[in-house]
């Protein structure tokens, strides 16, 4: 499985409107953040949207994203799904819906902030995007793989993060509950929120992220979703061994490996599902 960063930066970007910070004005393009997202290309061939940012339209562009098969949602804040709209390119040239999988709060706010899709009623000439809302409710098949949704908190919200072999990818949160510690071991590489060095109520700082990239104990830990507070070359130099930050355009590849040892019943926070 092939993982591009689509976005590392936070609901407001790198460069920050108005901000004539040291990274905001970096000629470094690590320090150019669209908003969250990554995009997974599995071995079959399936090629999967993780959030849709309201950077999508440029972000497809940039990193020539020309299929997206279906759509994994952490949760419904703006930053995450706002480029849903954008994906009725890919309805058109795929001719049909895209199944998009999410926790059950988080569809239904997505069909509040999008009803105008849902309505039978809005006029069609503009044309809209077709979204197969699904609910998740534990592990699944997508792309030949078991995708294993992992109930994380950010602030009192419960959202979502995934695990697909030896990859996990846990954006927005500020705390793992017990239950969701199991299911992210034996990790390859782990992508996880690191917003910024001073504390916040909804994301993990820098210096808790590390906290938990050593408990989880993974090869390689990746941070995003980083303010501008974060300037990559200098954040870098100041990580252990083996973390370090993500930025927008990174490729790995990661391994399938088997998790069906992680499906033991009672082993998943299910009721955050």
């Amino acid at each position: 499985m092939r993982i591009t960063f689509l976005g590392t930066g936070t609901s407001a970007g790198v460069p920050v409107i108005a901000c004539d910070c040291a990274t905001c004005r970096s000629d470094d393009p690590r320090d150019k953040r669209w908003r969250p997202s990554i995009a997974l290309a599995f071995d079959d061939g399936t090629s999967v949207l993780v959030d849709a940012s309201p950077d999508l339209r440029a972000q497809a562009l940039r990193f020539h994203l020309t299929r997206v098969d279906a759509i994994l949602l952490t949760h419904a804040h703006a930053d995450h799904v706002l480029g849903l709209d954008d994906v009725r390119i890919y309805n058109f040239r795929q001719r049909g819906a895209i199944p998009c999988y999410g926790a059950a709060r988080a569809l239904a706010r997505v069909r509040r902030m999008f009803d105008y899709v849902f309505d039978p009623a809005t006029p069609k000439g503009g044309g809209l995007p077709q979204l197969d809302l699904r609910e998740l409710a534990g592990p699944f098949s997508l792309g030949g793989a078991t995708v294993i949704p992992v109930p994380v908190m950010h602030g009192t919200l419960p959202v979502l993060g995934f695990r697909i072999g030896a990859f996990a990818y846990l954006t927005d949160c500020n705390a793992i509950p017990d239950a969701s510690w199991p299911l992210l071991e034996g990790l390859d590489v782990l992508v996880l929120d690191a917003l910024r060095h001073k504390a916040h109520r909804t994301h993990f700082t820098v210096e808790q992220a590390v906290g938990a990239a050593r408990r989880i104990g993974a090869r390689r830990t990746l941070f995003t979703h980083m303010t501008h507070d974060l300037p990559h070359a200098a954040t870098c130099a100041a990580l252990p061994d083996g973390v370090s930050l993500a930025y927008d355009g990174l490729e790995l590849d990661v391994a399938p490996v088997p998790t069906d040892h992680l499906l033991i019943p009672g082993r998943a926070a299910g009721a955050l599902y």
